[in-house]
């Protein structure tokens, strides 16, 4: 009985430790719009595309976006401008910058690829 014991012992040491060692995988934002998880929109922020998305595309869009609002704000300070027209222009050239084949913000707000 000690012997089953003691392997009961080794076997959850190593399930812990492959669970430990295991990197966590998260989502990129290359990944999330090579995927059409994610888009970007005339706003300035990135939207998420599809109807019933992941936690982790969640988490995604919104560490991306606070990160987005926190630099416009400082863009919009430092130039003295409202940050509505910073949000704006920081659309326009995402959405330019975007590879074909990803998704983008169309003018009536719907998704399309680009």
């Amino acid at each position: 009985m000690k012997l089953l014991t003691k392997a009961s012992h080794v076997t959850l040491l190593v399930l812990s430790m492959l669970i430990w060692s295991t990197p966590v995988l998260s989502l990129t934002l290359d990944e999330a719009k090579r995927q059409g998880l994610v888009g970007e929109q005339r706003d300035g922020y990135l939207g998420i595309v599809i109807g019933s998305p992941s936690p982790d595309v969640h988490q995604l869009v919104t560490s991306i976006n606070d990160k987005r609002r926190a630099k416009y704000r400082e863009i919009a300070n430092r130039n003295n401008t409202s940050l509505n027209s910073v949000e704006s222009l920081a659309g326009q050239k995402a959405i330019e910058k975007t590879a074909s084949g990803q998704y983008i913000q169309s003018d009536s707000d719907s998704w399309t690829k680009k």
